[in-house]
């Protein structure tokens, strides 16, 4: 029992050794180019701007009103149906689409379907 645990402190003895001495050599890291390069140092970036508020969330009334109306009532649904449109019409907005992606594909012989 005595020589596990001795073999075991000896193996995390040298693990921390070797954590701690690449942290200090600071040599450089080979880098894939796919995120940050761990080689540049790390500059935090202060952006000094005035900006306007926030604009308020059109839908957050219309939320607040919802939670007073009957569920599933007329109101409730058109109320919704308005919550759900905005939701829409802001992806929408963020929404970035390629031209390349809309261009349609050339039919294919082994597909069926309708012929418009």
């Amino acid at each position: 029992m005595i020589r596990h645990g001795f073999i075991l402190l000896t193996f995390c003895t040298a693990l921390i050794e070797c954590a701690g001495a690449s942290a200090q050599e600071r040599r450089p890291i080979a880098w894939d180019g796919l995120g940050k390069d761990p080689n540049r140092p790390h500059v935090a970036k202060r952006h000094v701007t005035n900006r306007a508020p926030a604009a308020s969330d059109p839908n957050q009334e219309r939320e607040r009103v919802l939670g007073t109306l009957r569920p599933y009532s007329e109101a409730w649904w058109a109320v919704h149906d308005e919550i759900q449109a905005e939701n829409d019409k802001q992806l929408g907005s963020k929404l970035m689409i390629c031209p390349r992606c809309m261009e349609p594909s050339p039919p294919r012989e082994d597909v069926t379907g309708s012929i418009r």
